[in-house]
């Protein structure tokens, strides 16, 4: 029998979550960039936002935990530049404007409210 058959894989990511002190504002950014809230609501610990085929969570999580960098989030979308006027028309900081990387993407890095690192991207075709 081939053992590589058998071999157990990772098929996909099912789900971000992200901790927040503030769940009205997190929903709030969220909303406001087009993530559709799929379940909970800013009453609630733990809310839901559909993201492609997967979700990104937001959990309510004491104000007194102390931050760190834990890496980023990327959300591949339809039209990076659009996004990136949208995030700016919201008044929101980005760190840099949208680019062509040479691993064939374009993308565009900015941070929600409480600090976690986003980028938005999309494979360049050609």
């Amino acid at each position: 029998m081939d053992a590589k058959r058998n071999e157990v894989h990772v098929e996909s990511l099912s789900a971000l979550t992200l901790a927040t002190s503030d769940m009205q504002r997190a929903l709030t950014f969220y909303e406001s960039l087009g993530f559709e809230l799929a379940r909970g609501s800013a009453a609630e610990t733990f809310a839901t936002f559909r993201a492609g085929s997967q979700y990104l969570n937001i959990s309510l999580e004491s104000p007194e935990r102390e931050p760190c960098w834990w890496g980023r989030a990327i959300f591949y979308v339809n039209d990076v530049d659009g996004m990136y006027q949208r995030a700016l028309a919201l008044g929101f900081a980005t760190d840099f404007a949208p680019r062509d990387a040479p691993w064939g993407e374009r993308y565009f890095h900015m941070s929600d409210p409480d600090g976690h690192e986003l980028s938005f991207a999309r494979r360049i075709s050609g």
